[in-house]
């Protein structure tokens, strides 16, 4: 992601300035959310879901800036990236992530908070922005960072196969790892 940014700075300023604002706006939101989950296990609708709209519209206006485009690109056609290609997949990216949520809250209610159906969909148009191997690679890492913590508790015996873990931390661990990836 960081270099990434680095080489849409010389492309796109604008697109490069809103994506490292998303950036912050998440690092802030990840924090908070963690400390709240970790506390109260909670995920509260009052920060996340204010988060889809500055998401969007920060990641969005990025693509449309110019961080989607190609390179060889200038100017116009801006039109067909947001609605097309990263534009989409910052779109398609939240809404697969919440629905492969909501299907896994569907099949075992006690296994997974609303909260964390809610916080997939945003995370998924954060690594929806990075690409498709993004999105997976968060999801994957989010299930191992949270199934090695349960297994440390396990193996410490802090814990037995009914405690329940806030998993609002391991999706944003695993968002924030897999941010980290090289595109």
């Amino acid at each position: 992601m960081i270099q990434r940014l680095r080489e849409l700075g010389e492309v796109a300023p604008l697109a490069s300035w809103l994506v490292l604002l998303a950036c912050a706006y998440f690092a802030v939101v990840a924090v908070r959310l963690t400390v709240i989950d970790v506390r109260h296990h909670r995920l509260p609708d009052r920060i996340v879901l204010p988060s889809y709209a500055v998401a969007g519209v920060l990641l969005l206006g990025a693509v449309a800036a110019g961080a989607g485009a190609p390179a060889t690109v200038s100017g116009s056609g801006g039109g067909a990236v947001l609605f097309g290609g990263p534009g989409l997949r910052v779109v398609a990216g939240g809404a697969a992530l919440w629905l492969f949520y909501f299907l896994l809250r569907a099949l075992y209610p006690p296994g997974m908070g609303f909260g964390d159906v809610k916080l997939a969909g945003v995370l998924g148009m954060y690594l929806g922005f990075l690409g498709w191997q993004h999105v997976l690679a968060g999801t994957f890492a989010a299930f191992l960072f949270g199934g090695l913590w349960s297994l440390g508790l396990l193996v410490s015996r802090r814990g037995t196969l009914k405690t329940s873990i806030p998993f609002g931390p391991f999706m944003l661990a695993g968002t924030v790892a897999a941010m980290l990836l090289p595109s």
